[in-house]
């Protein structure tokens, strides 16, 4: 109770909580691991968060960074209790410039908020992350997120213009701007862009906009196989096409959906591909046209077209309910946002199976065809209170992965290490890689006070 006296003296009693249903809320994410903070800060300013980090310095306290807590990883599990630090309340949109192109926000504000507001002004912020109702963008920053859109437009990266991060002693550092081009110096923002907290905490960000696509389409084609809808997947680049997203999913993935939405919702077949387009109205009805052409040679089973944004998220609204009609199995659904080069789909399905008949779980795919980063959801009876079950999908998960760096890709696409794939952060990184990773936690935070006890 001291620290929160302390705390509470240097900002306020309103910005600092020992309360109990704060502390449990801030304990975990959507992921498994739980530990308590001693205290919560909501900050408010730039200010709050730097004398925090002053004070943490000065008496070495763990200070776990939040945004709205929707990671998947345990990135903002405070596992050496201290100070969870929460950004929530920092959730003002600034300024969105129409002439400059950019909106400049605070890092609790909501993702889709965002979105909603730049479109009133026909700007658009292409990263869409599934949780975007609710995720906030400082978490977005901090795991580099991505989602369907970024197969055409690129993950929360390639939209950060400027960043103003306090570091682990508090000072405030300004990087960037709001110009579109910058080669000044070392790219700093790249690397605060994906740090998980491990760095510095972002309290504001210059972000990229573009001009709103004026109109969509979508076309949702089923196939008898996975195999078949992952060869349209080639086809389909091999046409000229780049859509804004290329979803695929699994028959397993399907039969859930089926389920819990009722099966005249659910698709026909065994694999099933969603495909975005944008742009000007004629291109788009032009390249929809021929985008149906192309699937129907390729013995897709009832495909559908929507124009318009409503008619699109019509077609939408299956691919979104995936996630909690896998959860409505009643099974534990381990989420991996694993990546492989796109031309290993097929195998990659088939690899699955190969697990789900050696370890006896079933394994439900899908995901962004488009860029290869495929959720592979492991689904366990009995995992949170079975041994016997998390050792067995453990030996499963460590065969994944193995397999998966053996073709060339990545154990994380979008959720990043946090906690959850830390046992094969050795594994995925090279040594000099992690090195270099080391190096600079301790270049920017010597006395290791922020997110402690995650991969580096």
């Amino acid at each position: 109770m001291m620290l929160a006296r302390q705390l509470a003296r240097l900002l306020g009693q309103d910005r600092v909580t020992t309360d109990a249903v704060a502390l449990a809320t801030h304990a975990t994410d959507k992921w498994f691991a739980s530990h308590p903070p001693e205290v919560v800060v909501f900050a408010e300013s730039t200010d709050d968060v730097s004398r925090l980090m002053k004070f943490a310095t000065r008496h070495r306290i763990p200070v776990t960074p939040r945004g709205a807590g929707v990671g998947y990883v345990g990135g903002c599990v405070p596992m050496r209790g201290g100070v969870a630090l929460s950004l929530a309340r920092m959730n003002r949109i600034r300024e969105i410039s129409s002439a400059d192109a950019v909106a400049v926000v605070q890092p609790g504000v909501i993702t889709g908020v965002l979105q909603a507001a730049a479109r009133k002004r026909r700007l658009f912020y292409p990263p869409d992350p599934a949780s975007l109702a609710e995720c906030s963008l400082g978490g977005n920053i901090a795991t580099n997120a991505g989602g369907p859109r970024c197969l055409k437009y690129g993950v929360t990266r390639h939209y950060v213009l400027g960043l103003e991060v306090v570091l682990a002693d508090g000072r405030v550092l300004r990087t960037g701007g709001r110009t579109h081009k910058n080669k000044t110096g070392f790219d700093l923002i790249g690397m605060f862009v994906g740090s998980e907290g491990l760095l510095g905490v972002v309290t504001e960000a210059t972000l990229r906009l573009l001009p709103l696509p004026p109109a969509r389409a979508t076309l949702s084609a089923s196939f008898r196989t996975f195999r078949q809808a992952a060869d349209a997947v080639q086809v389909i680049f091999a046409a000229g096409f780049l859509p804004s997203a290329l979803e695929i999913a699994d028959a397993f993935t399907l039969a859930a959906a089926g389920e819990h939405l009722g099966r005249r919702l659910a698709p026909p077949g065994s694999a099933h591909l969603l495909v975005d387009l944008d742009g000007q109205p004629a291109s788009v009805k032009s390249e929809v046209k021929s985008l149906a052409a192309l699937l129907a040679k390729l013995k897709a089973i009832r495909p559908q077209t929507a124009l318009g944004e409503a008619a699109c998220e019509e077609l939408w609204s299956l691919r979104r309910a995936f996630s909690q009609s896998l959860k409505a199995t009643g099974l534990v659904k381990l989420n991996e946002d694993i990546v492989v080069p796109r031309g290993r789909l097929t195998d990659l399905a088939a690899f699955a199976e190969k697990l789900r008949k050696k370890h006896g779980y079933p394994i439900a795919c899908f995901g962004h065809a488009g860029d290869g980063n495929i959720h592979v959801n492991i689904m366990a009876a009995g995992y949170h209170t079975d041994r016997a079950v998390q050792k067995n999908v453990g030996r499963a998960l460590d065969e994944l992965f193995a397999q998966v760096l053996a073709w060339g890709g990545v154990i994380t696409g979008e959720h990043g290490i946090g906690l959850a794939k830390a046992r094969w952060w050795p594994d995925a990184a090279s040594p000099v890689s992690r090195a270099v990773h080391a190096a600079l936690k301790t270049a920017l935070d010597p006395l290791g006070i922020l997110n402690p006890g995650k991969f580096v």
